[in-house]
């Protein structure tokens, strides 16, 4: 990826006078500063404002974005005719408007909580403590008072709180070492460096405050590995790059003290400029009830039934007035007695009947349907079964509004490092000479093995009593090379602490090694420019350091050339199997070392298997003549001013052949716990689990074998497969061939190149359905093209991970998924490096590890660990999908029950808009007397057990398929409720016409069809609910309780006495149920409601029993085949070592060293040498 050629100017200088401690930036290229200090104040700021609202901004912001709902607008327009035109108003205005107001004070009180808990993470990190020089000296401040252009002084363990340019540290040539696993996952250490001019001139405070200088950068932006500018200074440009920058969120290790200069701040630091914006979030079912148009896919849910309810109403006014126009025709003798015209007439039967039917569009279930979210999102926190006790850590729902959207997940996208493991690298086995070497448990040891070597590490859980006895004896010179090698190939610093030695490693696989040979008796005690000084078996040895051959991702070994006390020479190599088999010596060799061979062979297929990270060992004798040789070669390469690189690289492999096998090291990168059976269960619920790493694909591809996403069996589709498949596909426009058994393993660099894009239009196309496009389908969009091609073919394999990607990457890849395949996707991490991935997927999970709080703070759900997410979906959202699908579908049922009616009674009322039911009853229908069965089912319903739930798996698909509320499901309630309707309707109805009795008024014909109603939708509450308890008993109690108590209070002859218009009902529904006959009916009705439906549903369970058997049966006869055969593969090597190149360099050349004492004081009488050493 080439830098933006554009630049622009941050220029920083000490102006004179009172405010000498000030440091002043601009932007542009103004050769003289400013006259005024003020516009210091302009300069770019290190705040970070992630909150939606303020204090004064809330109120009408929030009302606003509320009133973009189509259904709220159209509640306060029913509310506002109710007011205006009382006389037309079926009920009376506060019925509808306290609801409302109800429901906006939720979704309020909801917003204004996420928003104040991103008022709190911005306050955290904006007072982080951070020392700032002001004058000629440092004093604390917080990050929100950096400036472009300020001075900072960082200490060990200290995060980088902006982007800077390093100018000097305590460390040798100004090094300074940088844990970057918040960044971008990787663990090893890297280092960067200042310029000499700084590192030289730069050595006291007082230099630093009188130093003036220009730095010219490129303008801010993502790219995490890049960075161009240079430093102007007395006349002079000198070149930085990356090496010379600390990015923000970066940790500052293994340096004492550090200084920099911000020149990118706040939002313009490349870590920010990877975290991407809050995109709003909205769960499958909203999207299906707010687009619920089959094709365009455009009218919101709640918009079709406001369309609906005036659409009715339209045809009911037009009925009106047909009638009174033919009334009128017919009977012209009558005298017209209208107060107003038949069009004004019209239209206020027209507004009646919008009124009275706007109960079809029930408030009640938007806000029933926030405390069904709202418990849920509770149940989460409450879980025992979620809570991490070693953190004292439980779950933590932090969106309430996503429970739903938790049983559809169909791809899950997981960080690496922190997230799948512990990043805790643990010496596990070895295999010396042929011979395996396994832990032994501990309980078998009375004390420590480890006693008589007093440098042992008592941390390291390695043990094995035979191996420790060979070592201890010294005979077995395999077994003593071993261990020799550990000890001294490598680049590990050493320290003294409180009479201990401490290790400071670049990676914690070189960290581990070190100390399995320390603990076995070669310890490495110290190391110069040009010597390492070995303490073998208590024998103090120093060696000379003729050459080191660093590690790289070509080379894949690391070797060290060295003249042992004796004065012979001996070069030590470790790397990969895969590159120092081809180097071992293969002329006259021994049946001997042949068998050995073999069983090395045996040993790192056994430790492939078992995921361990492998290295093999192997060293030579060199003799003098043959180094004299090479070394003459080796100096005149170095010195090459033109592919320094390549002649180096071929001079090293001329001396690392012939190589003798010594044995294999087996390192375990320990999973979290839990992680394999989690994967294992999510892979049984059809969900795809990709890692999206920052760490290099050895690694990667070692723990996607740990947690067995990859297994032996699958055809790994490298780079070149990849491109070769997609070639073929568009020159044949064949289909994609099916890799069921196949993973996709791809880099950073190999994405599509139009992922490297603007983010913000590409998260904007993922609402856009891609048939919307017109340019998709065409071969003049070759970017689109290969996106959807390089998605269809990743998300056909079984697995897929994507390794050295930035974090603006991660999010690329969650969206490009999200565009293409509609499926709701999960992503989950612990680093500020995924943090953007967690913001662009439909729901975002951040683990509360040790690489800080950042995802945490901007995610949808807190967890603790990654096995907890197993609990998460299978269970708790599997519940709240099956619970919200089942109300949902209740509640469309039970609406079109009661408010059907009010449409067929409308063909004999006259079309006069006249309400069938009391005014109360309309009222309370939803808020009182179906409320409580609505919320047991939406917070308590199950359909299996929490156990079951997890021994099942395969029950999750259901919510991928969308299976429990779709648009069939939608067809289907409105089609029971309009059934519901019309026997209630037309029974009462027709055993009432032409008869004089009890129901032959229209109060009393009211009553039967509001208790016919409430008795029918009950039923058919008792038939859905499947998990009984007392509070299903109780809830279906209370409600009926209600309607009688509610029923008879409003019905009272005192109310009537006191409002007549309000409570006209008087005595009617005790006058009516008194009569056997009337009781008789509503038993009817509710009979004809609830038996046929009873008989439908156990036939159809029958029935849909019948091809399952017949599939399986059919299973188990075939055969599968697939399209793409997976090519035989060699054994598979397992090697991964995490390590940064250019630590050799750094000793060989003396850059990282330092004096100490730590040889001296562990040495013998005998005279040695002043080493140095990295403290």
């Amino acid at each position: 990826m080439k830098p933006e050629k554009a630049l622009w100017d941050r220029r920083w200088w000490r102006s004179p006078g009172p405010d000498v401690g000030s440091i002043n930036v601009l932007e542009g290229c103004q050769e003289e500063a400013p006259a005024t200090p003020s516009l210091w104040l302009l300069l770019k700021g290190n705040i970070i404002r992630t909150a939606k609202y303020n204090f004064f901004s809330f109120l009408p912001l929030n009302l606003y974005e509320q009133f973009h709902r189509i259904s709220n607008s159209y509640f306060l327009f029913v509310i506002i005719l109710q007011g205006v035109f009382p006389e037309i108003s079926t009920m009376p205005w506060f019925t509808l408007f306290a609801p409302l107001v109800c429901l906006l004070l939720i979704r309020a009180i909801r917003d204004l909580v996420d928003d104040i808990g991103r008022h709190k993470s911005d306050s955290t990190v904006n007072n982080r403590p951070c020392e700032m020089l002001v004058g000629e000296r440092f004093l604390c401040k917080k990050w929100k008072d950096l400036h472009v252009g300020d001075l900072v002084r960082l200490h060990d363990t200290n995060i980088v709180p902006a982007d800077m340019v390093l100018l000097s540290s305590t460390e040798p040539s100004s090094l300074c070492y940088v844990e970057t696993a918040d960044i971008d996952g990787e663990t090893n250490l890297k280092y960067r460096q200042a310029l000499l001019v700084t590192h030289h001139e730069l050595t006291t405070i007082k230099s630093m405050a009188s130093f003036q200088g220009k730095v010219v950068c490129e303008e801010p932006n993502s790219r995490m590995h890049y960075f161009t500018g240079h430093l102007e200074w007395e006349g002079k440009k000198y070149s930085l790059d990356s090496g010379n920058i600390l990015l923000r969120g970066c940790k500052i290790r293994n340096t004492d003290t550090c200084y920099g200069m911000v020149i990118y701040a706040g939002f313009d630091t490349k870590i920010m400029r990877n975290c991407g914006k809050i995109h709003l979030k909205r769960t499958k079912i909203d999207r299906l009830m707010n687009k619920l148009v089959i094709l365009a896919l455009l009218s919101p849910f709640a918009e079709q039934i406001c369309i609906f309810v005036v659409l009715i109403s339209v045809a009911l006014t037009l009925g009106f007035w047909s009638k009174v126009t033919g009334f009128r025709t017919k009977h012209y003798y009558v005298p017209r007695i209208n107060v107003h015209s038949l069009t004004t007439e019209s239209i206020f039967i027209l507004l009646s009947f919008v009124i009275l039917l706007s109960v079809m569009m029930p408030m009640a279930m938007f806000i029933t349907a926030e405390f069904i979210y709202l418990g849920n999102s509770i149940f989460i926190d409450w879980d025992v079964e979620m809570y991490y006790a070693p953190q004292d850590l439980p779950a933590k729902a932090r969106s309430t509004s996503l429970n739903v959207q938790l049983g559809q997940v169909g791809y899950i996208f997981s960080d690496k490092t922190g997230t799948l493991t512990q990043n805790i690298m643990t010496f596990k086995k070895c295999c010396i000479n042929g011979i395996i070497y396994n832990p032994e448990q501990e309980n078998i040891y009375k004390e420590n093995p480890f006693l008589w070597n007093a440098f042992a590490d008592k941390k390291l859980l390695f043990r094995n009593s035979k191996l420790l006895s060979i070592v201890r004896t010294n005979k077995d010179k395999v077994v003593r090379e071993f261990w020799r090698l550990l000890a001294i190939c490598h680049t590990v610093m050493v320290e003294e602490k409180d009479n201990q030695l401490l290790y400071q490693a670049a990676s914690p696989d070189e960290e581990a090694l070190v100390t399995a040979a320390r603990n076995f008796g070669y310890v490495f005690l110290a190391r110069t420019q040009d010597s390492i000084t070995v303490v073998e078996l208590g024998e103090q040895r120093v060696y000379q350091v003729l050459a080191l051959m660093d590690f790289n991702s070509i080379r894949k070994r690391m070797s060290i050339l060295v003249r042992n006390p004796e004065g012979s020479i001996y070069l030590y190599t470790k790397g990969a199997d895969t590159v120092l088999f081809e180097r071992l010596h293969k002329k006259d060799m021994y049946r001997k070392e042949q068998i050995m061979k073999a069983a090395t062979e045996e040993a790192l297929t056994c430790f492939a298997e078992e995921t361990l990270r492998t290295l093999c060992l192997a060293y030579k004798k060199v003799e003098e003549d043959q180094y004299k040789e090479w070394s003459q070669r080796h100096q005149e390469a170095k010195i090459l001013l033109e592919n320094r690189a390549q002649a180096l690289h071929q001079v090293y492999e001329d001396i690392e052949q012939d190589l003798r096998l010594l044995g294999i090291t087996a390192i375990e990168d320990r999973l979290q716990d839990g992680v394999l059976e989690t994967i294992q269960c999510l892979k049984k619920g059809n969900i795809k689990i990709w890692i999206l790493t920052g760490d290099k694909q050895e690694t990667a591809v070692n723990i996607g074998y740990a947690c067995q996403l990859l297994s032996e069996d699958m055809h790994i589709l490298d780079e070149e497969q990849i491109i070769a498949i997609l070639e073929d596909y568009q020159e044949t426009k064949n289909n994609l061939p099916q890799v069921e058994m196949a993973a996709m393993i791809v880099s950073g660099e190999f994405l599509p190149p139009s992922s490297l894009a603007n983010q913000d239009q590409l998260v904007k196309s993922v609402a856009v359905p891609v048939l919307q496009n017109k340019d998709s389908n065409t071969p003049q969009s070759p970017e689109v093209w290969q996106e959807r091609t390089f998605v269809e073919l990743a998300c056909r394999c079984k697995a897929v991970i994507c390794c050295r990607v930035t974090p603006k990457q991660k999010a690329l890849i969650v969206s490009l998924v999200k565009k293409y395949k509609k499926a709701v996707t999960l992503a989950i991490g612990d680093g500020a490096n995924d943090v953007n991935m967690i913001k662009t997927a439909d729901i975002g999970v951040g683990l509360a590890g040790q690489e800080g709080m950042q995802a945490v703070q901007n995610s949808d759900y807190m967890l603790a660990q990654f096995r907890f997410l197993r609990r998460l979906l299978l269970v708790h959202g599997r519940w709240s999908y099956m619970r919200v699908c089942k109300f949902l579908r209740y509640f469309i049922y039970k609406t079109l029950a009661i408010m059907m009616v009010q449409i067929w009674f409308a063909f004999y009322s006259g079309f006069t808009a006249q309400p069938l039911y009391e005014g109360w009853f309309l009222a309370l229908f939803n808020l009182l007397y179906t409320t409580l069965p609505v919320l047991y089912i939406g917070l308590f319903e199950q359909d299996v057990s929490d156990e079951q739930s997890l021994e099942l798996p395969e029950l999750y698909i259901a919510g991928q398929k969308d299976e429990l509320f779709n648009y069939w499901v939608f067809f289907q309630a409105i089609v029971h409720g309009t059934g519901t309707s019309l026997v209630n309707f037309f029974m009462t109805l027709w055993i009432s016409h032409d008869i004089i009795g009890p129901i032959s008024d229209y109060q009393s014909f009211s009553t039967v069809m509001s208790l016919s109603g409430l008795l029918s939708v009950t039923m058919e509450v008792i038939l859905i609910i499947k998990y009984w308890t007392i509070l299903s008993v109780l809830a279906i109690f209370f409600s009926l309780c209600f309607y009688i108590v509610i029923t008879r209070a409003s019905q009272s002859i005192g109310l009537f006495t006191v409002s007549p218009t309000t409570f006209p009902f008087m005595s009617v529904e005790q006058n009516v149920l008194s009569h056997p006959y009337v009781l008789l009916v509503i038993m009817l009705n509710v009979s004809l409601n609830t038996l046929p439906v009873l008989a439908f549903r156990v036939i159809y369970q029958a029935l849909k029993q019948l091809p399952l058997k017949e599939e399986k049966a059919e299973e188990v006869e075939e055969v599968p085949t697939e399209e793409m055969a997976g090519v035989p593969r060699a054994r598979r090597s397992s090697y991964a070592f995490s390590h940064q190149e250019g630590y050799a360099d750094l000793i060989t050349q003396g850059t990282i060293m330092r004096r100490s004492l730590v040889v001296n004081k562990y040495s013998s009488d005998e005279d040695h040498s002043t080493s140095t050493d990295f403290i």
